[in-house]
């Protein structure tokens, strides 16, 4: 990808005071182009959904043929693409750097980076390394410290800096809902703070008067359309209506066409 007022525009996304990236995660292509038809400008990739509907587990890096697959599918819609590599696929920066070269060639503007709380100083070389080989790249830098650690404060913004330092240009810490550390982390950052949303933490309003620059979904969207799917077939069972917008088969259709469908 060589257009770089795209680019720009997506880092200028996590430069709204007050008004923060809301970044849904897309799952297949109908997901994705019926969230940009109502309005969203940023797509990401849920690392969950790529590896569930393939049958592998999520976060033990056996999904990037998968996730390639769908970057490729996705990355040339008319939207602005932002793809979950967990670790980046490899304990190697060289590695992790040639799959930010190749998610750049097939249209993906943004890459997200867990640390899975391995070595900081490694997580630090892989950002490194991507920015090097792929300038234009929004790195999403993310500590696993609230996600899958002990929430450790001093431990978070010790990550956190280094990240920055390497050339993050976000930083995500999932599994953080505590507003007052949520705004003392803003107030110690240089870049954006990335917050995944949770339906039991603090609103996106709320996010916003805290500082927070981007939020999240993750795989909220894909497992809400789990549960729905089930529930539907549930109520077919019991020889109920299932509830619910259910788009027609036309609509669906449309968004084979890469504007999309405006379905309710």
């Amino acid at each position: 990808m060589t257009a770089e007022p795209t680019v720009t525009t997506f880092a200028a996304l996590h430069h709204r005071p007050g008004a923060p990236l809301l970044l849904p995660g897309a799952w297949d292509h109908a997901s994705a182009a019926a969230l940009a038809a109502r309005g969203f400008p940023a797509i990401g990739i849920s690392s969950l959904a790529v590896a569930a509907a393939a049958g592998l587990p999520d976060g033990e890096g056996a999904s990037r043929e998968q996730t390639l697959a769908l970057a490729l599918i996705l990355g040339s819609g008319p939207w602005l693409l932002s793809v979950d590599a967990e670790d980046g696929f490899s304990p190697d920066p060289g590695e992790v750097a040639r799959l930010a070269q190749e998610l750049w060639a097939v249209g993906a503007v943004g890459v997200n980076l867990e640390d899975g709380l391995g070595p900081t100083d490694r997580h630090a070389a892989k950002i490194a390394a991507v920015k090097a080989a792929v300038p234009g790249m929004f790195v999403n830098a993310r500590t696993d410290t609230y996600w899958s650690g002990d929430g450790d404060e001093r431990e978070t913004l010790r990550r956190l800096d280094a990240y920055q330092q390497a050339g993050a240009d976000g930083v995500f810490v999932p599994g953080l809902t505590d507003t007052r550390r949520i705004a003392a982390l803003v107030r110690h950052l240089e870049v954006p703070l990335n917050i995944l949303f949770s339906p039991t933490g603090p609103g996106v309003a709320h996010l916003a008067d805290l500082g927070v620059q981007r939020v999240s979904l993750g795989s909220l969207l894909y497992r809400r359309a789990l549960g729905a799917a089930v529930e539907a077939m549930a109520a077919v069972a019991a020889r109920r209506a299932p509830e619910g917008t259910t788009p027609s088969y036309g609509e669906v259709q449309a968004l084979t066409h890469l504007g999309g469908a405006d379905f309710q």
